[in-house]
């Protein structure tokens, strides 16, 4: 394929040079936005007068069939181009001769494909909502089928205090509701228009830039040419916030992991979403989760390559930042496919909510509970916490818990206890009297619950 500026040059391009030089394996993607990009500017160059309008209304009417002929599969994208922009302009020109030559009038290739990028992300990141939409429901779901599943909550991986298993899926609720508003964030801050910027110096066309900004939906245009060509920060940042959904992502993976083990065995995946041994037969592996677990990293490794590619680059365009497109591509793609891998296995998942409860009630998680006992009586709390101690290592040394332990026993350590210690320490009533917002009692998290589709419905606007 001749190479659109080959004006200058006397000598074929080496194929080697060709072949590292090329980016349409990968901006291929873009070739929708890449289109209606230049139906919006080849219209914009119309009603300017930069072209004859009857001209520009050929040019879009042609883009419209070429984008239709990809989509079909009677158009394929020769791979020996350049990248995804000279394609079309190529094919353009192949179909409507020097009308098509037309098309680049007050544009470069520098302005044309951050536009693409920007058209493209956002488009993506409506992909991305939508899955972590769906995730949100899927917890919120879980939550309200399992106010009263009680079960330990960790700190250190040690059993710490009761809690429900709603109250710990909306903390990943929470985790992934604010994923959902930075997305938002990039999304608001990308969605204007470089288009017009030229190669860095804008253009001597009379050309209209808030007409091709509003006919692609875009909020506004790029304040300055320099920057509207030369600075990827919102790759940068998209890759940022997928790195941290990644990170939530990662840590409700390694929970899954060991709530499947059969040192926890809290949950069992459904036989859709595990694998086996090739040659341990009872094993059933979490391998979604491991993989969504190790994947994190890919993405953490994306957005390190966006984030060296951009540092001590002197304005404006080079081209290093080629580079941007396969690492936010990868970025985009990793996190749409451990999100769709990862939703369906949570919907499917057996929760054993008996072993839940019994672990519950073996880790002395009801401790505090027992000291706050003493405290509403009036002993200080550190006095209170003294005594509780001691009463859980007598526990232990008997083999007893403090649900177990003698009346007499609690009286010769305090004589505050009574028969209502009982009912203080029972693990459902210590989980119900937590009804501070935000606690696991189940009137909070329904609250919590009714909080989350709240917020869901507002960031999905």
């Amino acid at each position: 394929m001749a190479k659109m500026w080959a004006g200058r040059f006397q000598k074929e391009v080496d194929s080697r040079v060709n072949d590292f030089n090329s980016s349409v394996s990968f901006d291929q993607r873009m070739a929708k936005q890449d289109i209606g990009g230049s139906i919006a500017h080849a219209a914009m160059l119309g009603e300017t007068g930069i072209i004859d309008k009857h001209e520009a209304e050929l040019i879009c009417a042609e883009l419209e069939k070429i984008l239709a002929d990809l989509e079909s599969g009677k158009l394929e994208i020769d791979p020996l181009a350049e990248d995804i922009h000279m394609f079309v302009e190529a094919e353009l020109t192949k179909r409507l001769g020097s009308t098509g030559k037309r098309l680049h009038t007050a544009r470069s290739r520098n302005d044309q494909v951050a536009l693409d990028l920007r058209l493209y992300l956002r488009d993506e990141i409506e992909e991305i909502k939508a899955l972590v939409g769906k995730l949100v429901q899927t917890l919120c779901a879980l939550s309200k089928e399992h106010l009263e599943t009680v079960m330990p909550g960790y700190t250190h991986l040690q059993r710490a205090q009761p809690i429900t298993f709603a109250h710990h899926l909306m903390a990943y609720t929470q985790m992934f509701l604010r994923d959902l508003s930075r997305l938002n964030d990039v999304k608001k801050r990308m969605n204007f228009s470089p288009l017009g910027s030229g190669a860095l110096a804008g253009t001597t066309y009379p050309i209209d830039r808030k007409m091709t900004a509003r006919s692609l939906g875009m909020d506004g245009i790029m304040q300055n040419s320099l920057d509207g060509v030369s600075d990827r920060d919102y790759c940068i940042e998209l890759a940022a916030a997928v790195s941290t959904m990644m990170v939530h992502l990662s840590r409700f993976s390694e929970e899954i992991i060991l709530w499947c083990s059969w040192e926890f065995k809290f949950i069992e995946l459904d036989d859709a979403y595990a694998t086996g041994s090739s040659i341990m037969p009872q094993k059933k592996n979490p391998d979604i989760t491991e993989l969504i677990r190790g994947k994190a990293g890919r993405v953490f490794g994306d957005l390190t390559t966006l984030l060296t590619m951009m540092i001590g680059l002197p304005l404006a365009y080079h081209k290093d930042i080629q580079e941007d497109k396969e690492a936010i591509f990868d970025a985009v793609d990793t996190v749409k496919l451990c999100l769709s891998t990862f939703i369906p296995m949570l919907e499917t998942m057996t929760v054993l909510k008996e072993n839940m409860r019994a672990a519950a009630a073996k880790g002395f998680i009801n401790a505090t509970d027992c000291a706050d006992y003493l405290v509403k009586k009036g002993l200080p709390f550190r006095d209170a916490y003294k005594c509780t101690g001691e009463l859980v290592a007598a526990c232990i040394k008997q083999g007893l818990t403090l649900e177990t332990l003698p009346l007499e026993q609690y009286k010769s350590s305090c004589d505050l206890f009574d028969e209502d210690i009982y009912d203080a320490i029972n693990l459902e009533a210590c989980v119900k009297g937590r009804t501070v917002p935000g606690g696991p009692a189940p009137e909070s998290v329904k609250a919590q619950i009714e909080a989350a589709e709240q917020e869901l419905e507002r960031c999905q606007r």
